[in-house]
């Protein structure tokens, strides 16, 4: 099972604000949907709940949420205490891919724990005010691939989608 992180950061590392996304780019939304289809998605419950309700659990994905409260129920999803056991239910499902998305503490622990095997990381090419910031990249991640896009009427900002390996 190779493990990957998929994330969208600004120029100054931020991820967000207030517990929410900052920009709306649509082509970053499709590229994050048909990336995670048909896999299972990763997230901290307050992640989750900064899921606007209609979208919420993420379909044709097996929603996993880790939190530390254990009578937390979110319909729909499997709800578990570590990014551990959110791993081992992936496994045990037979995923060939899960993806960790989010938020900051999540993202923090995967990285630190050395759990992540490939990163989807879409670089928003300006900088953002926020709370939730994306941990610096080490040197043993090497870009693999990179999609510019260009600023357009339904896209206020230049960015990147790039992808990084071990």
């Amino acid at each position: 099972m190779k493990v990957s992180l998929i994330v969208a950061v600004a120029k100054n590392g931020v991820i967000g604000k207030d517990n929410d996304l900052i920009w709306n780019l649509p082509k970053d939304m499709r590229f994050f949907k048909e990336t995670t289809w048909g896999h299972h998605v990763i997230m901290g419950r307050k992640n989750f709940e900064s899921i606007p309700e209609r979208y919420r659990p993420l379909t044709n994905r097996t929603n996993i949420v880790i939190t530390r409260q254990n009578n937390y129920k979110a319909e729909g999803c499997v709800v578990v205490n570590s990014l551990e056991a959110a791993l081992e239910v992936a496994q045990y499902n037979s995923d060939n891919e899960p993806f960790i998305i989010g938020g900051g503490q999540i993202y923090k622990l995967a990285l630190e724990g050395n759990l992540v095997d490939k990163i989807y990381f879409t670089e928003v090419h300006n900088s953002f005010e926020g709370d939730t910031f994306f941990p610096e990249l080490s040197d043993e991640w090497k870009e693999i691939n990179r999609k510019d896009y260009k600023a357009d009427e339904k896209h206020a900002y230049n960015f990147s989608i790039i992808t990084y390996e071990k």
